[in-house]
């Protein structure tokens, strides 16, 4: 069974920047696309970004695209969202998640959607104050 631990969240300014990371252990990390997905108790689980099983391929909303990274380091088991320029519709909690289906051998790249991943972290509060 596939475990994910998220953290890195916290409370940041406007404008400021946080680097979240996703510990992954118990299955085969290298071969998984990873997302990373966040949700507020007004809306269902959103996309943000998503990286192929070796980390060739990224992929983001397009609220994020370009002050959003995503990164893996297979050697680590991790996974790493950078997040720059933070505003206040960044806030909510932010989950990653790991796609067994999508890997070396898979025709798609990644999903973006949540239903198309099968393990998730527990998630980790990201609060950006104006």
């Amino acid at each position: 069974q596939v475990q994910l631990v998220e953290s890195g969240g916290g409370l940041v300014q406007a404008g400021g920047s946080l680097r979240l990371s996703c510990a992954a252990s118990g299955g085969t990390f290298s071969r998984y696309a990873m997302g990373w997905f966040r949700q507020t108790p007004e809306n269902d689980r959103e996309f943000v970004a998503a990286i192929n099983w070796s980390g060739s391929r990224t992929f983001y909303a397009d609220t994020v695209e370009g002050r959003f990274t995503i990164s893996r380091d297979n050697a680590k088991n991790t996974v790493y969202l950078q997040m720059n320029s933070l505003d206040s519709g960044d806030t909510a909690v932010y989950y990653c998640a790991a796609d067994r289906h999508r890997g070396p051998d898979s025709t798609v790249i990644v999903t973006t959607v949540a239903i198309g991943y099968q393990y998730w972290g527990q998630g980790t509060q990201v609060t950006v104050s104006s």
